[in-house]
């Protein structure tokens, strides 16, 4: 009877284990459409609905991890994450070896955005305040940051950088086309922000932690299957 218990007792150990949550990352500077956060927790939005439909379908529970993003850098470092989505490699200052490339799932377009129409040229605004976010890596404008020639005003999140452009704090920010629809949707049609020049074209992934206690290509494998299937799409069109 007692080597019974012990049996049973050892097979809840093991269910339980089996049963970790898998820990998406999540940007505290991400804004609707692709995430909402209250108090410190993730609770809707297309990254929300993307991961919380990955952990299902390898039949685990999510666990999605709310950090600043140059925390999340140093935890994919240490292997304290074991999914990150909506990524590409510019955007990362390290390799991150111990993880493995998705197939991509969808594209960003970042947009030079400002409070009116009008032809502007990157390289013919010297000097010029363009809003961006903490953290962030723009890697087509990393030259003109750099020399100078365009000055960072970096806000905490992207909802937070096109409020300023909207209070009139710069004449220009930089801002993804969905986050920038998602934000217009708020204004009167006079007063909604404009798309005045594409600045980057990136296609996006996840990466996966490849280690025993992580179920890696049956992640990776549900991606494709959600590709394939239609459901990213899917996801993306709840929220346009």
């Amino acid at each position: 009877m007692r080597c019974l218990s012990l049996a049973l007792i050892l097979c809840s150990f093991s269910a339980s284990a089996e049963e970790r949550p898998l820990r998406f990352s999540v940007s505290e500077s991400w804004a609707m459409p692709m995430i909402h956060i209250e108090n410190g927790r993730a609770t809707a939005g297309i990254l929300f609905d993307l991961q919380q439909r990955l952990a299902e379908k390898v039949g685990r529970r999510a666990e999605m991890l709310v950090r600043p993003r140059l925390r999340i850098q140093q935890m994919l470092v240490r292997g304290e994450i074991d999914v990150r989505c909506y990524v590409n490699p510019a955007w990362l200052s390290e390799s991150h070896h111990q993880y493995i490339w998705s197939v991509p799932f969808m594209v960003q377009r970042d947009l030079l955005v400002g409070r009116s129409q009008q032809q502007v040229q990157l390289n013919q605004m010297p000097g010029e305040t363009i809003g961006t976010v903490l953290g962030f890596t723009y890697p087509s404008l990393d030259t003109l940051f750099t020399s100078g020639q365009l000055i960072r005003d970096d806000a905490r999140t992207q909802e937070l950088a096109l409020a300023k452009l909207q209070a009139k704090r710069y004449d220009y920010a930089i801002s993804n086309e969905l986050m920038l629809q998602w934000y217009n949707r708020q204004l009167p049609g006079e007063e909604k922000l404009q798309p005045l020049l594409e600045v980057a074209n990136d296609i996006v992934a996840c990466i996966v932690r490849d280690e025993p206690d992580v179920p890696t290509m049956r992640l990776l494998r549900a991606l494709v299957q959600m590709k394939q299937a239609g459901e990213f799409d899917a996801i993306l069109a709840r929220y346009r």
